[in-house]
């Protein structure tokens, strides 16, 4: 079968050769041929076996102490995933907590794993924020990286759980690509557009442009998601030792967000279960007009150039700007068992990030023990600009009869908010950053790596910015070793990882009110211990990865038990858990995935009246998680290319609430079905994909209660060139 794709893909490669280059010497040919023969080997459907960008230095997965789940292209194109949403459930351990806000600073999505909150913040490994939602379409791959991970990725962009990065579609040395279009449920539609072609006879300068357009309906009474994408890819080799490559996205996103129900955080629980918002579901509490835009821009222009033999230097320029205009709302809790009052408020700020780093990367001996190294210099700024409305009242929400008091109309809305203007700040924070990671092979099947990073960090909050008010600095080592009682198949692996987070001074007073000032804390810090097992058995077939984690935060920031108008540092979380992750292929045609994820976390210390300690964090999520997928493509005959698949994505209960002072509300479990039928040829790809088969009701929630996506139907059609 590798044979057979193999000559085809050749094959079409020539044909484009033949065509536009019919005056190319038979020496070009030739290249063209290696070319052709290199990027047509295949591996196995839903697998990556190595990685760049999760320890910095190109590492094979067996040989990383670190725990990450890579999800394919492929993947995503055999579930017609049109979401970043759709294509996360495929990791193991994580889930959606929050929908996308639009709101500045954080508006977008919100998810957990290993009991910590996290967002989608890193393309290709470096900075790259969004207040919205994340279009598919240049996705090459998601890596979700397990633990905190401060010691090369720093701790203003990730979380003590891990963090999310994608890996983008880079151009390619031959002309080629595919257009596609969706249309599903809800009024769904989606084109999406792949194009890679070379820009000279030479093939050294290499374009690629992915885009797509999308507008779906909310499955409520009002609500929509309007966006178009484009990511232009420009990668330049200048010969065998210098190359350049240019990334760039531009994203122009519009929609009407239902807000989000918060239950009350100040007064006794007066939900004791989910009917009254099951009997909402369909309940938007929002209209279109009032809509809410998050235009995104950012490119990564990196250089790499070959020191020698053993050292490649790597710099890279990274920039960012994503945008907030329009309007945002939430509902909160009147603790009377049936009404939430509506907030609102018209958003417009705007964040800026850059971000410059200086890699070298070695491959060297000293004395008989192999050392893969690497050493960087990290400089990352964010600016967070802001000239919003005030909060106005517009309304109460009834969940017993579904009555809403509020103007959903724009120009109500803005008529209660004239004269709100909540004046102009800015907030700025600067990270100076340098790094070292040294995996060092003591024997060929024992391996140790030691890593240690320092960071200085200043900052200027949004209403002193003419003032300095932060300076921290934070040491963060990691540790981990790996042996292979069988090499290249079976791999034991333990690490100590460390994160940690500079924090934002307070404003403080004594307990009477006087003396009012600004107090600075020390960074916080979460600790790892993990241990485990990575397998690649029957010839690649199977790969397995299994661990136990314990991660240990001190130092939070909480309420001083002696002075209410106080903050002092001490509070503590643990969270441990078990992680199983399978990616199969044991027969031609035959690929699955299966996660499983069980995570224990709680509040070990802190202010008693604050009512966590003991209780599991409301951002941690359902404890336990599964994900599995399988699809299976008929390779011969005369049906060779239909293809079908079925899964399952299962959450247990989630506490969204829970405080001893308040009580606690949990969201039910959930078990969702999806399935898809393909048929794929040479030139075309024909889909259909049924997600929540049996039309679940289901809710996520952090705090919050939010219905989540009912029954959808897509059908697509993709022509390949």
């Amino acid at each position: 079968m590798y044979k057979t794709l193999l000559t085809l893909s050749a094959f079409i490669v020539l044909q484009t050769i033949n065509a536009q280059e019919k005056k190319n010497r038979e020496t070009d040919t030739i290249k063209q041929l290696k070319e052709v023969i290199i990027e047509g080997k295949k591996e196995i459907k839903y697998t990556k076996e190595t990685s760049s960008t999760v320890s910095k230095m190109n590492l094979k997965e067996l040989e990383n102490p670190q725990v990450y789940n890579s999800i394919s292209a492929a993947l995503l194109k055999d579930q017609v995933a049109t979401n970043f949403n759709d294509a996360i459930k495929n990791a193991t351990g994580i889930t959606r907590v929050w929908e996308s806000t639009g709101r500045g600073g954080d508006g977008g999505e919100f998810y957990t794993m290993r009991g910590f909150s996290v967002q989608p913040t890193m393309v290709n490994g470096f900075p790259a924020l969004n207040n919205g939602i994340i279009d598919p379409a240049n996705i090459e791959s998601i890596e979700v990286i397990k633990g905190p991970s401060g010691t090369l990725f720093g701790s203003s962009l990730i979380s003590y759980g891990g963090l999310i990065n994608i890996v983008t579609k880079k151009p390619k040395h031959h002309f080629g690509g595919e257009i596609g279009y969706n249309s599903g449920t809800y009024g769904s539609d989606r084109v999406t557009v792949d194009i890679n072609t070379p820009l000279n006879e030479e093939k050294n300068v290499l374009l690629r442009v992915n885009a797509a357009y999308q507008k779906q309906n909310s499955f409520q009474d009002a609500g929509f998601n309007k966006s178009f994408f484009i990511a232009p890819s420009l990668n330049y080799i200048v010969n065998d030792k210098l190359s350049f490559l240019i990334n760039t996205e531009f994203t122009q996103r519009e929609s009407a967000n239902a807000p989000m129900l918060f239950l009350s955080r100040y007064a006794p629980l007066s939900f004791n279960d989910i009917s009254l918002f099951e009997k909402n579901y369909k309940k938007s509490f929002t209209s279109n007009e009032l809509t809410i835009s998050n235009p995104t821009f950012s490119i990564q222009a990196q250089m790499v150039y070959k020191l020698s033999k053993n050292w490649t230097s790597q710099t890279v320029l990274s920039r960012g700007n994503t945008k907030t205009d329009g309007y945002y709302s939430y509902l909160f809790d009147a603790s009377n068992g049936t009404a939430f009052g509506r907030s609102i408020s018209k958003r417009n700020g705007e964040t800026y990030t850059t971000d410059i780093q200086q890699n070298f990367i070695g491959d060297f001996k000293i004395g008989k023990f192999r050392n893969r190294l690497v050493a960087g210099l990290d400089y990352y700024k964010s600016s967070i600009k802001n000239g919003s409305t005030g909060w106005v009242s517009n309304g109460v929400v009834t969940l017993h009869d579904g009555n809403d008091t509020g103007d959903l109309t724009r120009a109500g809305v803005d008529n209660l908010l004239i004269d709100s203007f909540d004046g102009n700040s800015n907030a700025e924070n600067e990270v100076y950053s340098a790094y070292v990671s040294d995996l060092i092979n003591i024997t060929q099947k024992l391996s140790v790596m030691a890593s240690v990073r320092i960071d200085h960090f200043k900052g200027k909050t949004a209403y002193f910015i003419d003032e300095e008010v932060n300076g921290q600095t934070a040491i963060s080592p990691k540790f981990g070793l790996v042996y292979q009682p069988v090499l290249d198949k079976v791999s034991l692996f333990a690490n100590y990882m460390n994160g940690f987070t500079n924090i934002s001074p307070k404003e403080v007073s004594n307990i009477d009110g006087s003396n009012p000032r600004l107090k600075t804390f020390d960074p916080e810090h979460a600790n790892q211990i993990e241990v485990g097992v990575k397998t690649n058995l029957l010839k690649d077939k199977i790969s397995a990865t299994v661990s136990y984690y314990n991660i240990n935060v001190k130092d939070r920031v909480m309420t001083d038990p002696d002075n209410i108008n106080n903050s002092i540092q001490g509070e503590e979380i643990e969270s441990k858990g078990v992680e199983v992750s399978i990616i199969a292929n044991p027969i031609d045609g035959l690929n699955m995935i299966l996660g499983i994820s069980n995570n224990k976390a709680k509040y070990t210390k802190g202010n008693l009246a604050d009512g966590y300690i003991g209780l599991r964090p409301e951002e941690s999520g359902p404890e336990t998680l599964i994900n599995f997928w399988a699809s299976y493509t008929i390779t011969k005959g005369t049906l060779k290319g239909f293809g079908f698949g079925l899964g399952q994505n299962h959450a247990s209960k989630n506490k969204t609430l829970n405080r001893a002072n308040i009580g606690t509300f949990e969201i039910p479990s959930y078990t969702i079905l999806n399935s898809a039928l393909s048929y794929d040829s040479n030139q075309f790809n024909i889909t259909l994909k049924l997600n929540n088969i049996l039309n679940e009701k289901y809710y996520s929630g952090w705090s919050t209660v939010t219905p989540q996506q009912l029954r959808t139907l897509t059908a697509g059609l993709t022509y390949k060139f």
